[in-house]
């Protein structure tokens, strides 16, 4: 009997340390980016290394925030963020309904092309898409980040919905029939309503990948008034020197739309992938 318990308690004393380690290992490198987008480039490499400066001071945070070139990335990233979140869950829920719902020919085909657009890697895709792009005549502008977004989240978010209007009751849309209702009342009176966990963890999935590439951002865009935020801090290492501070405050700064975001529905968005992964 006490063997036992010394063996629960070993063994809940490992699981602690693995997650203090783990905790560790992911958090320090975020607590440390924020301490030093408070200090001097040359606070930065004193040695040896302090967490908590003396001379704490807001000027790379100023810097950024009275920058007009800097405030335009940000004002980039939410414009084409929100757009592709808007156009991507309209359209995952539309297709996730169909393909729930209904039996249509090439159905099985299009799964398949859905699941394998999902499996490519994108950076596989960037010579040929930024020849079609140019060819397209919407090479620096915000429809071409906007379409590319697209193209690697609806995959994925109509994957998403579609599992999610797969675990609802049929029931539902056949008594909205019998009230004289048709698909569309359906889909947007009845089924959207209750499907908010999946519909949130499709927006905040595809918020989060559009706020955070880089790759395309950088390959699709010429001028620095249609860059985004990521390109912005790539922007601030210079021939001869690189802006640390200045680099670290705009990354705190720009990791906190996601933060927020995550915070506010991370209840709807844990729910939702739950629940969209358990029945496809």
């Amino acid at each position: 009997m006490i063997g036992s318990r010394r063996q629960i308690l070993f063994r809940k004393a490992l699981l602690w340390i693995a997650l203090i380690l783990g905790a560790c290992f992911a958090g320090l490198p975020v607590v440390w980016m924020v301490s030093s987008s408070f200090k001097s480039n040359l606070e930065i490499f004193a040695y040896p290394p302090a967490l908590i400066d003396y001379s704490f001071s807001f000027d790379a945070y100023l810097a950024v925030l009275g920058d007009p070139g800097q405030l335009r990335f940000f004002f980039n990233s939410y414009l084409v963020a929100i757009l592709v979140t808007i156009c991507t869950v309209v359209t995952s829920i539309l297709a996730g309904y169909s393909f729930s719902r209904y039996d249509f020919r090439f159905k099985k085909v299009l799964n398949l092309i859905i699941i394998g657009v999902q499996s490519v890697p994108p950076i596989t895709l960037m010579i040929p898409y930024f020849g079609l792009i140019v060819w397209l005549g919407i090479y620096n502008s915000y429809t071409a980040l906007v379409l590319t977004y697209m193209v690697f989240t609806l995959s994925y978010a109509i994957i998403m919905m579609t599992g999610y209007f797969n675990t609802l009751p049929r029931d539902l849309d056949e008594a909205v029939m019998i009230d004289g209702g048709g698909s569309f009342v359906t889909l947007w009176r009845i089924l959207v309503p209750i499907s908010l966990p999946g519909i949130v963890a499709v927006g905040v999935y595809t918020f989060m990948l559009a706020w955070n590439e880089f790759l395309f951002a950088l390959t699709l865009t010429r001028t620095n008034d249609m860059r985004t935020v990521p390109i912005g801090i790539h922007l601030l290492m210079g021939q001869h020197s690189f802006e640390w501070n200045q680099m670290l405050a705009l990354s705190v700064l720009g990791s906190l739309p996601v933060l927020i975001l995550f915070l506010l529905f991370q209840r709807y968005f844990i729910a939702g992938m739950s629940a969209g992964s358990v029945k496809g």
